[in-house]
């Protein structure tokens, strides 16, 4: 809507110009008149009384019949001034209107955005959106450990449609990075529609938060339950820690240390989390006995913030104890079911027409691969999963469209790649960037639709995009005393906002404008 100001300056603009142009008229109109004015007098003859004396009569003749300089002269002046001031109007008029900074008639539109610009602005909207729906997941587990589902239903709701807004930015934004749209209008729209999904997820978030904190009351009565549910699965995961341990120590005396890759050091962060958590679960105790509700509220959101990333890491750990125990056992069916299908292959059961060549290079390539399984389960130790995921691309690359264990092997492998690339981008999304976290969604997509070969491969991608990122970001973040601990994990995971010197404040479940609102600041 057009503001007062806009809409009434170009009718005080237009009444304006036609009072001067009046008055430009009207001063070349008395100037006119005035020079007529003259020559009407000379032709008029008006009689002069006859003079007494001859001489004075005779030296008066010439005056009567003719016109003075000055006559002439005076109005030719005026109507000069006039059109000169009128002119000189014009041009100020005209040079103020080009040189307006002010709403008026004439606007000056600012520069379009250029590519570049909403490039930056889709990469960061997508950071920002991605690290609000994961927060908001973490915290709200919290709240429905104390809440009934009727009550946290809203909650979820919003955390939902916030993430159905987001997979379709990161949809966009996939398709952007493969060349669709190829018109450049189409593709800076395409921007655009990433930074309207992303405000629009972040928006959801935004207007949910106020309701629950009015539900969990941390400034109030609701502190000491949510403190006693965050102690609660602090000491869950300190037991669950050390049994993970143990599981992960078997491990390595049953597979090459390539299959333990996806958790490497997913233990070590977790006990740097479950410190800090330790360190923040106290002091929100302290404060809140000393009477300061609102930072302790702020102290116990990142407690459950180290807590959650806590279990993420060693829920890593068990679930590739699970996966690699599932792989060995279906390695076996999986090297019958792809002796089977060469079989059909090489009977002229392929689905897509390949010339004889291709067709017998493929064949030779999935002979070669099932040989080396078989030589390395009789060798051992060896890779269960990366075992399948050989056999299962060697019979893809026949295509001869048929299910069976080899099918089953390639979903298996594909979930557990998504699953990893899922924990390790969220423990430490302080340091990701858009490209991984957009492949990752892909990978997402594509697991549901069964594409299992191509979502295992874009979440490797994903993955690897990922620790350069890390690698890249680091991790240094020192307080004004030094290094507190599990601070610099903290700020990686994105448990705090790396917003003061003290790491904090810590992030909430909302959006943009409401995930940093507790307040935080460390012991001094």
């Amino acid at each position: 809507m057009t503001s007062s100001l806009i809409r009434g300056r170009p009718r005080r603009a237009k009444a304006h110009i036609w009072v001067r142009l009046a008055h430009a008229v009207l001063g070349a109109v008395v100037g006119a008149g005035w020079l007529v004015l003259p020559v009407m007098t000379v032709g008029a003859r008006a009689p002069v009384p006859a003079a007494s004396d001859g001489t004075v009569a005779g030296a008066a003749a010439p005056q009567q019949d003719g016109t003075s300089t000055a006559d002439l002269v005076l109005p030719l002046v005026a109507g000069v001034a006039a059109v000169v001031l009128a002119g000189y109007g014009y041009l100020r008029r005209t040079r103020r209107a080009r040189t307006r900074t002010t709403p008026g008639t004439v606007s000056v539109a600012p520069p379009a955005p250029t590519t570049a610009d909403s490039e930056r602005q889709a990469r960061a909207a997508l950071v920002l959106a991605d690290d609000c729906v994961r927060t908001s997941r973490e915290e709200l587990a919290f709240v429905q450990a104390r809440f009934t589902e009727a009550d946290t239903e809203p909650f979820v709701h919003a955390l939902r449609a916030a993430e159905t807004e987001l997979a379709a930015a990161c949809a966009i934004r996939w398709r952007y990075e493969q060349g669709v749209p190829e018109d450049h209008t189409a593709r800076r729209q395409a921007l655009v529609g990433v930074v309207g999904r992303c405000a629009e997820a972040g928006r959801r978030l935004d207007a949910a938060a106020p309701a629950l904190d009015r539900l969990r009351d941390l400034a109030g009565p609701g502190l000491a339950g949510a403190l006693e549910v965050a102690e609660g699965r602090f000491r869950e995961l300190t037991g669950r820690t050390l049994t993970a341990e143990e599981t992960l120590t078997a491990l390595h005396g049953r597979c090459p240390p390539s299959a333990l890759a996806p958790v490497t050091g997913h233990l070590e962060q977790a006990k740097d989390r479950l410190v800090f958590a330790t360190i923040r679960l106290n002091e929100a105790r302290q404060t809140a006995d000393a009477g300061d509700a609102e930072r302790a509220a702020g102290r116990l959101r990142a407690a459950e913030g180290a807590v959650a990333q806590a279990g993420v890491l060693v829920t890593g750990v068990e679930r590739l104890a699970a996966q690699l125990r599932e792989a060995a056992e279906l390695v076996p069916a999986a090297l019958t079911g792809a002796e089977a299908e060469i079989a059909a292959a090489r009977q002229g059961g392929v689905g897509k027409p390949l010339t004889s060549g291709e067709l017998h290079a493929r064949l030779a390539h999935a002979d070669g691969v099932l040989a080396a399984v078989r030589e390395e389960l009789t060798a051992g130790p060896y890779d269960p999963l990366d075992a399948l995921r050989r056999i299962a691309r060697a019979v893809e690359r026949l295509e001869t469209g048929h299910a069976g264990a080899p099918a089953a092997a390639a979903l298996l492998v594909a979930r557990s790649a998504v699953a990893g690339a899922e924990d390790f981008v969220t423990v430490h999304r302080g340091a990701v960037g858009p490209e991984a976290r957009v492949r990752l969604a892909e990978a997402t997509r594509e697991l549901g639709a069964g594409v299992a070969a191509r979502a295992d491969t874009t979440a490797r991608q994903a993955r690897d995009l990922a620790e350069r990122d890390v690698r890249t970001h680091g991790n240094p973040h020192t307080s004004a005393d030094g290094d507190a601990p599990g601070l610099a994990g903290a700020v990686q995971g994105g448990i705090l906002l790396a917003e003061t010197p003290d790491g904090g404040p810590p992030a909430s479940y909302g959006g943009p404008e409401t995930r940093g609102r507790h307040s935080f600041s460390a012991p001094a």
